[in-house]
């Protein structure tokens, strides 16, 4: 090595600090709008359209439910009608132990969909100032 490289200045270390993690807050944003939750409570149009919107999703839901259990209850007299299965026990088995569980599934699926409809309005009118 030479001399002229050991005589080069050592370039000093910078330590960068700020405010630290925990005590780093985001400005408050001021809200354009007032939360839906107000525009419910005043029954302005918007708050009209709101329920409303959560009103056909039900609708939609339970029409969905009705139409599964027309279906598995209007196909059971088929069961009836076909030949050779009329004095079988089968029909008496489908009526007896298979249906109780397709409704009991179609009622399941109907409530999980109504529940996750009113949290997703839940959501919706919730004030973001209430989350914290």
């Amino acid at each position: 090595m030479s001399e002229s490289e050991d005589q080069r200045p050592v370039p000093r270390r910078e330590v960068v600090t700020g405010v630290p993690r925990g005590a780093r807050r985001r400005p408050a944003v001021p809200s354009v709008h007032p939360p839906a939750r107000s525009e419910i409570c005043e029954q302005t149009s918007l708050g009209t359209t709101y329920v409303r919107a959560l009103m056909r999703s039900q609708l939609r839901a339970a029409l969905g439910a009705l139409a599964a259990l027309a279906l598995l209850v209007g196909t059971l007299p088929l069961l009836f009608v076909l030949p050779g299965i009329r004095s079988g026990p089968l029909p008496w088995a489908a009526l007896a132990v298979g249906a109780y569980p397709v409704m009991w599934g179609i009622a399941r699926c109907y409530v999980r969909r109504a529940e996750r409809n009113e949290s997703d309005f839940s959501g919706l009118i919730a004030d973001p100032k209430d989350a914290s």
